[in-house]
């Protein structure tokens, strides 16, 4: 039997580490019983146990609802007696098991699941990214943003910054994080095709419907697989009609909170399954500081500015620069539907 003391220092380490576990409380009895009121057990996800709260009937009960409170995040009040309890003494939250052994005996046990905080990745330093964060951190969260052009100085307190664009390059958390898209344009399509590699809670993108359409159509054209695909939230967050970046970050981590406590209408946790094969966007080119570039995008026309281009092709001898994944993947597909007269040429 582990003592008391030990246990709860070992409860402290295991929160400490951000690994889940759920606390057994023997909180009353009626003899004969093997348990004492205040013995305690820590009961881990693989179904092992630290500890002692009962003999071998009242034991694998404890576990399968240590068990179930680590699933559903509730505690409860497990009742193992030979009677069930008249239904004045029901109530939520309490569940009755009727005791096997011979031996009899009642036993009252809390059971109380401790989780880490949840973990929320967010792609991306736009105002709706920086509200996410500091909402999210409010609210109990894990917060890391990552972003090719990230600057901690100029992001909220309580969020961890990544200067980066790949996300499987982040420290993973015990249990799968919540990723929101809110790069706006900037790197939407890779950050996605990086979540979509991984086994996430959560994958949602902040975008218009319209630009949802288009960036589901390109992931598909890409080879993402569908079931991926479809699984994706965006455009992510409840429909509140919100219209400030605050409103915004407010409706997607609301549905986050619908996801996280069981009661969203889609299937969004543990996540869809992992998107196996390599990764749909190739190795960027580089590009040298005196290399001549074209800085009109010629999909969609747009100016790329050079200090932050991350999209190029070339074609004709020409390195063409464009403000976004998806235009760069039309590009390469036609080039010749694309490339004419009036090209802007920046050095």
């Amino acid at each position: 039997m582990t003592p008391p003391v030990s246990l709860l220092e070992r409860a402290v380490e295991l929160d400490r580490r951000g690994q889940p576990y759920a606390m057994a409380t023997v909180v009353a009895v009626r003899r004969p019983t093997s348990a004492r009121p205040g013995a305690r057990g820590l009961i881990h996800p693989d179904g092992s146990i630290e500890g002692f709260v009962g003999g071998s009937c009242a034991r694998p009960l404890v576990v399968r609802e240590g068990l179930r409170a680590l699933a559903d995040g509730q505690p409860r009040l497990l009742r193992i007696s030979k009677e069930l309890p008249s239904e004045s003494r029901r109530g939520d939250g309490i569940v009755d098991e009727v005791m096997t052994c011979h031996s009899g005996g009642t036993l009252e046990i809390y059971v109380e699941p401790h989780l880490p905080a949840p973990a929320l990745w967010i792609a991306g330093t736009t105002p709706i990214a920086a509200a996410l964060a500091e909402l999210g951190a409010g609210m109990g969260f894990d917060v890391t943003m990552i972003d090719p052009f990230a600057d901690a100085g100029l992001l909220p307190d309580g969020a961890r910054v990544v200067v980066g664009d790949d996300l499987s390059a982040l420290d993973w958390p015990t249990v799968g994080p919540y990723v929101i898209v809110a790069s706006q344009g900037t790197w939407d399509e890779e950050a996605l095709v990086s979540a979509l590699r991984l086994d996430v809670a959560y994958v949602g993108l902040v975008a218009s419907p319209t630009r949802a359409a288009a960036v589901r159509s390109w992931l598909l054209d890409e080879g993402v697989e569908p079931d991926r695909v479809f699984a994706m939230r965006a455009p992510a967050g409840i429909d509140l009609g919100a219209e400030t970046a605050a409103e915004v970050a407010v409706s997607i981590l609301a549905e986050l909170v619908s996801v996280r406590r069981g009661r969203a209408t889609f299937v969004a946790a543990p996540g869809p399954a992992t998107l196996a094969g390599p990764s749909a966007v190739e190795a960027p080119m580089t590009l040298g500081p005196s290399d001549d570039i074209v800085l009109l995008d010629p999909v969609c026309g747009m100016t790329v500015d050079r200090a932050t281009v991350r999209h190029l092709a070339e074609h004709g001898g020409a390195v063409y620069a464009f403000c976004s994944i998806a235009c760069r993947s039309s590009f390469v597909r036609e080039p010749t539907a694309y490339v004419g007269a009036g090209a802007n040429t920046g050095g």
